[in-house]
């Protein structure tokens, strides 16, 4: 026992000095100062029998005519996407402790550079990377929000122009944060500011958590002005949401749940959400998912305004990174339609999911899903990969993120 707990100290120690160095060096970079970092960042190596193995892989993907996939870019872990908007660097965060610089220097349409990005600052689950519009980028931790003002420009050095927006620890209390569930990601929306998913650590929470979550906004998503001001609710009622667009036709938002496990193997259905408004309720923990009552809430009586899912998806595909498609290669039947990621079952006996889903809205607003891109899921069962995040190249190609295989692929139409 006296071991164990010696490693407990051990790793809280790892932990805590973690954080102090990150502090330390997003002090002294704040103050455009250099924390004396080696300024040659190692690469990541893109060819050799990894990349070859891949390749041969992507001939299994299930493609509608005229669609073709490539490796774009070998990334350890690669988890959520954010390209940046001067077309010059993609980054892509992990549930580890890095974020990958990825850059196509010769515009061929694979990557020829991965390299972590700002190395100098210690980072804990930096899962979520989004940009606003005129160029900041932020990376959504477990428990801490930084912002990288012209990232594009300064990936190419181990030290980065950054600023607090969430101080570590504040973005949820520290006695909530879990290994489960707090893969955070986020978007700067149409109103200019950041929105952020919280996911609750619990398969089901006990009753003595909700009023602590619903403080904090765990168990939903929460936006803030872009400097972390203002900090307020905008949907609750939600189990782990880790996708999250908004609409280019009306401003609206729309993000993935993925819903309860342990109840069967069709039930309970995962969820595309639509929010019409701030201060909606998405029926969690009443309802596992879709109308589907969990065991532990049944007797009790749910909000009266629960805003049941625009679309149910398959039962614990896990439905994950989603984006709508606003550019000008695919087909016109694409625009203004979402394209997301199922990264596949755990908790079923036959799996289901590993693909890509498009879902297309119709004009009264209701929706439907269907496979887009499918294989990574053999007759066997077994998985050759697992997409987590898809998002839009600025010429309209799509770029899908896998952390089983570390990779990101590329979605192109036409010859």
């Amino acid at each position: 026992m006296r071991k164990s707990l010696g490693g407990l100290a051990l790793a809280g120690a790892l932990l805590a000095s973690t954080a102090i160095a990150a502090d330390n060096n997003v002090d002294t970079l704040g103050k455009m100062q250099t924390t004396g970092a080696a300024p040659d960042i190692p690469l990541v190596p893109q060819t050799g029998p990894k990349a070859d193995a891949i390749k041969k892989n992507l001939t299994k993907i299930k493609l509608p005519p005229g669609f073709h996939i490539s490796l774009y870019a070998l990334v350890p872990d690669a988890r959520h996407i954010a390209v940046g908007p001067q077309g010059v660097v993609t980054f892509v965060g992990t549930r580890k402790s890095k974020v990958w610089a990825v850059t196509d220097r010769g515009k061929s349409g694979t990557a020829d550079e991965v390299k972590e990005f700002a190395p100098s600052i210690p980072k804990i689950l930096p899962n979520g990377v989004c940009f606003s519009r005129d160029g900041m980028l932020y990376v959504a931790e477990q428990n801490r929000v930084l912002a990288f003002a012209a990232a594009e420009f300064f990936y190419e050095s181990p030290d980065v122009a950054v600023n607090i927006v969430v101080p570590e620890g504040e973005l949820i209390p520290k006695d909530a944060e879990s290994f489960n569930h707090t893969a955070r990601v986020c978007r700067v929306g149409p109103d200019n500011k950041l929105y952020i998913a919280l996911g609750q650590p619990f398969n089901v929470p006990p009753p003595d958590k909700l009023k602590e979550f619903a403080k904090y906004g765990i168990g939903g998503i929460i936006r803030l002005d872009q400097d972390g001001k203002n900090r307020e609710i905008y949907a609750n009622g939600i189990r782990n949401s880790v996708g999250l667009d908004f609409s280019p036709k009306d401003k609206s938002l729309w993000f993935t749940d993925n819903q309860v496990d342990g109840m069967g193997d069709d039930i309970p259905p995962g969820e595309i959400d639509h929010a019409t408004k701030a201060g909606q309720n998405f029926g969690f923990p009443w309802f596992g998912g879709g109308h589907t009552r969990t065991n532990e809430y049944k007797s009790e009586t749910p909000p009266a305004d629960v805003v049941f899912p625009a679309v149910e998806e398959a039962a614990h595909a896990a439905d994950l990174g989603m984006s709508f498609y606003t550019g000008k290669m695919f087909p016109a039947k694409y625009q203004g339609q979402i394209f997301s990621a199922q990264h596949g079952s755990w908790n079923r006996t036959v799996p289901v999911g590993a693909r890509v889903m498009l879902t297309t809205i119709k004009d009264d607003g209701t929706a439907k899903s269907e496979p887009f891109a499918e294989g990574w899921l053999d007759e066997n069962g077994e998985y050759l990969g697992r997409p987590v995040d898809v998002e839009q190249m600025r010429d309209g190609s799509l770029l899908v993120s896998d952390d089983l295989n570390g990779a990101l692929y590329r979605i192109t139409y036409g010859d």
